[in-house]
């Protein structure tokens, strides 16, 4: 038994895809509020341009 659970817990295939999984949630999530920030901004732009023409 102590064997069995000894190799459970040094078992590390999947972790990697867990940790690249996070990894690219926390990416996802800080360009989502990033582009909360931005998208004010670009929209003013975008508007003052078209006014322009």
């Amino acid at each position: 038994m102590g064997h069995l659970l000894c190799a459970l817990w040094a078992e590390e295939e999947g972790q990697t895809l867990v940790e690249y999984s996070l990894i690219v949630a926390l990416i996802s999530v800080t360009l989502i509020t990033a582009l909360g920030f931005v998208s004010g901004k670009i929209q003013a732009k975008y508007s003052s341009i078209r006014d322009a023409m």
